[in-house]
């Protein structure tokens, strides 16, 4: 990238005052952190780290904004994707805890016109929504500045796209669409928008003066415009789930909500939520798993012996995550501006030296797992093989679907009476096979809806046996990366 010794020679940082032996522990990140941006040709990087209450370190390399030369500081706010998350799921539970929200009542019992429907909507609580084990398939909806398209009402996005397609509880799915319900459920109870809540309830009481939903980038915002890994910047962007990736904040304020969550007495903040509530937000696991999974908007596990609160956001010139150590009273905070696509920038590296520089005993870094080995050719079991018919719905879409298995291994997906085959070689999106029950099978095809008309798209097919049944979501997939709608499929073997 353009300029790149200029971008790593500008080091703004708020740790002035520490002490000499202070300041040399964490030399060791710096270079890792000056290392990954020109490995990576990330314009910017902003990290923070509380310990016992205390914010020990915070520290901004590069630019917030390229063109303009801006520098990136301890005060610019980062857009944080996925990490917003655990944000909303805060803001649910300040209405829990005032009574207005039920956990494990249905999330339709609080929405409006846009329902949750498709199998056992009853059983789609409010928990299984914070959960992610609500049925609810893939989704994400990008909408860009430079395009015509413009964002739905959420309840039409419900309405369109809240088809449930496993029962509730089953399994845990990770949904966009579902946190996008439970910032309707917010709006809905409170009378403010999802925005103005988070603004009054959580990010004003809670010290959090550089924190926003949706806030465009600018100078006069000091926010980290968000770029592609070549420089290139992205024309900002909206979501039909802000609920799950709309807030930005900057890293000292990101922190700040941590360190809440740690039950750590921060002067200038007001409590939000009693500290059972929090427990239980950051306590919780996925069913069948006591050690590990994702509790009330947290990720929960323990790796080498110590617990591991957390969530990460990728996207589109994004990379964020906030961790937890609790058995540490440990809070850290790693941010960018760039990525190589919708998956963002992976800062987990970072973030596992900020933690050895501050955490005796903390553990190298694990190895990552070696790449698997290529699998062997598709053979499909007996119980798969067959005709299946059925119907796709959901987003406008209602049409007439078949599938072919073949014993060989051949599978063909018919809509409206055009057949594809599915494709054999790996693709981003997975590839074909058949695992714990489910049928995973990539399609260079198109549904055709008013909504998937945006862009190019493929297909991705995952659907679950279940006797003479198979069901699940054929996920439209924009070749941009720009959307993922998905439609409930449900298909009977053809006797």
């Amino acid at each position: 990238m353009k300029k790149t010794s200029l971008i790593i020679s500008l080091i703004v940082s708020a740790a002035a005052g520490l002490a000499g032996s202070d300041a040399d522990r964490f030399e060791p990140v710096r270079k890792a952190v000056q290392e990954k941006m020109k490995k990576e040709g990330l314009p910017s990087m902003s990290v923070a780290v509380a310990q016992r209450g205390e914010i020990i370190w915070e520290e901004a390399w590069g630019l917030a904004e390229i063109e303009k030369q801006i520098p990136a500081t301890p005060r610019t706010m980062y857009s944080l994707a996925s990490t917003t998350k655990p944000i909303t799921a805060t803001a649910l539970m300040i209405l829990v805890e005032r009574g207005l929200v039920d956990l494990d009542k249905p999330a339709n019992l609080y929405l409006g016109e846009g329902k949750l429907t498709g199998i056992r909507p009853e059983d789609a609580t409010v928990r299984r929504l914070l959960r992610h084990t609500a049925g609810l398939p893939l989704h994400w909806n990008l909408i860009f500045a430079d395009e015509a398209y413009k964002r739905p009402e959420m309840d039409e996005t419900i309405r369109r796209y809240g088809v449930i397609v496993a029962p509730p509880g089953e399994e845990f799915s990770y949904s966009n669409l579902g946190y996008g319900v439970l910032e309707r459920i917010i709006e809905r109870v409170s009378k403010k928008s999802y925005a103005d809540f988070l603004k009054d309830e959580v990010f004003t009481p809670l010290g959090m003066t550089r924190s926003a939903v949706l806030i465009e980038p600018g100078p006069e915002a000091e926010t980290a415009r968000r770029y592609t890994q070549q420089g290139k910047p992205f024309p900002f962007f909206d979501f039909d789930h802000r609920g799950a990736s709309a807030a930005w904040a900057s890293a000292r304020d990101l922190l700040r909500f941590g360190m809440f969550h740690l039950g750590d007495d921060v002067p200038g903040r007001k409590p939000i939520l009693g500290a059972a509530s929090v427990a239980v937000m950051r306590r919780e696991t996925s069913p069948g798993d006591p050690e590990s999974g994702y509790g009330l908007g947290w990720s929960s596990f323990r790796l080498q012996g110590m617990h591991f609160v957390s969530h990460s956001g990728g996207m589109f010139g994004v990379g964020a995550r906030l961790t937890l150590l609790p058995e540490k009273d440990t809070a850290c905070v790693v941010l960018t501006n760039a990525s190589t696509g919708m998956q963002g920038t992976d800062l987990w590296d970072i973030e596992w030296e900020i933690l050895r520089a501050v955490v005796p005993g903390f553990p190298e870094a694990p190895d990552r797992p070696a790449p698997p080995s290529p699998p062997a050719a598709f053979a499909p079991p007996d119980e798969l093989v067959g005709v299946w018919e059925g119907r796709v719905r959901a987003g406008g879409a209602d049409m007439p679907a078949k599938l072919t298995v073949e014993k060989g291994g051949s599978v063909r997906l018919e809509l409206d009476g055009k057949e594809t085959a599915a494709l054999t070689v790996p693709t981003p999106l997975g590839r074909l096979r058949f695992r714990d029950g489910v049928l995973l099978a990539p399609f260079m095809a198109e549904l055709k809806t008013p909504d998937t008309a945006r862009a190019p798209h493929i297909l991705l097919l995952g659907a679950k046996l279940r006797g003479d049944g198979l069901g699940g979501a054929l996920s439209a997939v924009a070749m941009n990366q720009r959307f993922c709608y998905s439609h409930s499929i449900e298909l009977d073997r053809r006797k």
